[in-house]
């Protein structure tokens, strides 16, 4: 039995509208439509943008304190709403019932510190007599609302991830466009209807469906954008980082996060703690596990316990309370690991579990003894696969993970604080997780990568540092005589 399919509309000024056209949001795990969204038109997009030079304006006079406010009621409804947030993300995506639900109190705890980070946009004195023929000037910066923001979101995490432009984007006092993923653009509908009942005036918050190479080009090329805030791959990062032009861009753009495991780690915490990393979210996830190290002398005994693990997870149906993994976003990306599998098995890599697709399902699978070469090992896989190869020391494992152009986070175990702070400093990554593995954040902290990982940081604080411009002022004060 079908589900009945919703038409759902996109808000475009103050206004929830239809388009003349629409795309299909389909179930990966069953294949059926079960919503359709707008396809909105060049003509759309440049709309949108008008209604944001009138929201920017609106935001930037709303008193920081209403702002918090509309962030904690819409906190409020999340979580009163919980579990139809749960329920739309388990749907349009990947990710399990479980999963969903945690990303929605993750959404939760998103807005909530975007309110209350709100009331921290500090600025800071400047003592100005530091250079000589200064002595009367004395001055501070403050931070302001940068204007419109377009934020384009991905499929991995449809709700939070959204949260994490919107909220920080209210808190600054800015305007904000989401482009939601085609694939799951309920989550972001739903959110921005939360925003709304919340008493988020208009104008300040609009959520435009539609193909990106249609309305992607109108939406960051325009003059009056001044950020791009982009989550998503590498290639259309760059694309749009070349036809962007001079404007803020903050991108997170992807990895192939390394695990390291030395012999004095307490190695099942490693297992389980790896194998969590590597599969959850159907591998579809930006600092999920995709290779790991394992010193040689206890490369067998990690590689039997994680292969045990592994195979005792479920595969199927979302809904249920004892999955543990569902589909891949669809079958086409499920289509394309498989080929990277086949790839690397002829390159001489061997299948320990694992390998096998039923339509957008792919079985949770390990590999090892595969060509530092191949595209499993240097590319984003975004699957539920992960490599895991001995190495004989500290020293090999951190040039094996540097050996890529992505650099997000790593784990590392081990008890010895000296390789643990050799490889901090070694280790060409944004953040890493020590007795962890990489796929560890809390949305409070900065998140971001270098290389090809992208521009800036996430996470609250750090992307209203984002949003807002600095600006200066001083005083020339009168000489004073007494």
């Amino acid at each position: 039995m079908h589900t009945q399919v919703v038409q759902e509309r996109m808000l475009i000024s103050d206004q929830w509208q239809h388009g003349q056209q629409s795309i299909e949001v389909i179930d990966p795990g069953t294949n059926h439509v079960i919503a359709t969204v707008p396809a909105a038109t060049e003509a759309d997009a440049k709309a949108a943008i008008e209604a944001a030079k009138e929201g920017a304006e609106i935001a930037r006079q709303m008193p920081i304190h209403e702002r918090a406010a509309i962030l904690k009621r819409t906190a409020e409804i999340v979580t009163r709403d919980r579990e139809l947030f749960a329920q739309t993300i388990a749907k349009e995506g990947s990710k399990t019932i479980r999963e969903a639900r945690s990303e929605v109190r993750r959404c939760i705890e998103t807005l909530t510190l975007s309110g209350e980070e709100a009331k921290r946009l500090h600025g800071e004195t400047i003592p100005f007599s530091q250079m000589p023929g200064h002595e009367r000037r004395v001055g501070y910066f403050y931070r302001f609302p940068i204007g419109i923001i377009v934020a384009i979101t991905p499929f991995n995490d449809p709700l939070n991830l959204v949260a994490h432009k919107i909220g920080p984007a209210i808190a600054a006092g800015n305007s904000l466009i989401i482009k939601p993923s085609s694939f799951t653009p309920l989550s972001a509908l739903r959110l921005v209807k939360a925003l709304e009942e919340a008493g988020l005036p208009k104008k300040i918050v609009q959520v435009i469906t539609g193909h990106g190479s249609v309305i992607g080009p109108t939406l960051t090329k325009h003059r009056d954008v001044r950020l791009i805030s982009f989550t998503g791959g590498y290639e259309t990062g760059e694309k749009i980082a070349r036809s962007a032009g001079v404007k803020k861009l903050a991108m997170e753009l992807g990895s192939n996060s390394p695990t390291i495991v030395l012999q004095d780690a307490e190695l099942m915490e490693a297992v389980a703690s790896c194998v969590s990393g590597a599969f959850c979210a159907a591998g579809q996830n930006c600092i999920g596990v995709q290779r790991i190290y394992v010193e040689q002398s206890v490369f067998n005994s990690f590689i039997q316990s994680f292969v045990a693990q592994t195979k005792q997870l479920r595969l199927g149906d979302k809904q249920s309370e004892e999955t543990d993994i569902g589909p891949m976003i669809s079958e086409k990306e499920a289509k394309r690991i498989e080929r990277w599998v086949e790839e690397a098995k002829e390159e001489g890599a061997r299948v320990l579990t694992g390998g096998r697709r039923t339509g957008a399902y792919f079985e949770p699978t390990v590999l090892t003894n595969v060509s530092p070469s191949s595209r499993l090992a240097k590319e984003e896989a975004f699957a539920p696969i992960v490599i895991i190869e001995g190495v004989h020391s500290l020293t090999e494992a951190v040039a094996r993970a540097n050996d890529v152009d992505f650099g997000l986070q790593a784990g590392l175990f081990t008890n010895n604080l000296t390789a643990a702070f050799s490889a901090i400093e070694k280790l060409e990554v944004g953040g890493i997780m020590v007795n962890d593995s990489s796929d560890v954040r809390i949305d409070a902290m900065p998140f971001g990568g270098i290389k090809k990982s992208g521009l800036g940081r996430e996470g609250v604080r750090y992307a209203i540092e984002e949003m807002t411009e600095q600006k200066v002022v001083a005083f020339h004060l009168p000489e004073h005589k007494i």
